[in-house]
């Protein structure tokens, strides 16, 4: 029992991660209805942003994690200006194909700056663990799991209680609409790059942190965080979250018990995603399209 509930605190620390990275994710369909691909590379970025300011700058950890959401944040805000304006309004696969390529070429900015090693964050959490009960525990993955919960009550605070939030919905919908309405449509997709962004650097800090490694494939890795939105529905936030528990703890108990083999734990987030989906098609939390026959 007590390997068991190893593996399922294990589980929850890792879900934790795959659910902020979700939420940025959610973030950006909920205002433009795209998938935006390019997420791994912002999550990637902000640990990097955080590696220089702490390291490198020898600010504080904390302070240096805030400039890191900033710096992602405005580069967010500068890709949508330049980049993903230009094509508002075209094919929704013309722009999901901008953000693959967004992918690769901000992978390839960072190897450049920071190059192919890997790096020592050196936060103040370390390997440091407290055990409770016989389970260990890592300070970074109760801190990781704290910093969820915070997000998910931010996100439900925008989303449900800002003029901003029911303005990303309405562009969501419907832009023309949102647009007759005197709702300024770039102005939410600009804040919606800018938020999605923030996020995704604050779970790039927690994916480098702790035992784990600052590398240039961070943005990649994050991907695996792809099923967790799908999974919860890609609308919904608290789905985002719920799908990324969910798939944490599949990874981990897969992973601790090598269930169909060593590497089988890698593919099974795609796995439970697709048997999610043949019995719920919009995801746990999906809004359902409504239809005319």
């Amino acid at each position: 029992m007590t390997e068991l509930f190893q593996y399922l605190v294990a589980g929850f620390a890792l879900g934790a991660r795959y659910a902020l990275v979700a939420l940025g994710f959610v973030v950006i369909y909920k205002a433009t209805g795209v998938i935006n691909f390019a997420q791994g590379s912002f999550v990637a970025l902000g640990a990097y942003f955080t590696y220089n300011a702490h390291v490198t700058w020898g600010l504080p950890f904390a302070l240096s994690v805030v400039i890191a959401m900033l710096g992602a944040g405005l580069v967010g805000i500068a890709i949508e200006w330049t980049v993903l304006r230009r094509v508002l309004g075209q094919p929704v696969f013309a722009i999901i194909m901008i953000t693959v390529g967004l992918l690769y070429v901000i992978e390839q900015v960072i190897t450049t700056i920071w190059g192919n090693d890997n790096l020592n964050l050196e936060d103040p959490w370390g390997i440091d663990t407290v055990k409770v009960g016989g389970v260990v525990i890592s300070l970074i993955d109760i801190w990781t799991l704290i910093l969820t919960g915070a997000v998910l009550l931010a996100f439900f605070v925008l989303f449900r209680h800002t003029s901003m939030g029911l303005a990303m919905r309405a562009a969501a919908h419907d832009p023309e609409a949102a647009m007759a309405r005197g709702i300024s449509v770039r102005r939410v997709v600009a804040v919606s790059w800018a938020v999605s962004a923030a996020v995704a650097a604050l779970a790039g800090v927690t994916l480098a942190s702790g035992a784990a490694q600052l590398s240039p494939t961070l943005g990649f890795i994050a991907l695996a965080a792809f099923p967790a939105m799908i999974l919860g529905g890609m609308d919904s936030p608290l789905g985002a979250v719920l799908g990324g528990f969910v798939i944490g703890i599949t990874q981990s108990l897969t992973a601790g018990y090598q269930i169909l083999g060593e590497r089988f734990y890698t593919v099974m987030p795609y796995v439970v995603m697709i048997i999610i989906l043949m019995v719920r098609p919009y995801g746990l939390f999906g809004t359902k399209e409504a239809s005319r026959l």
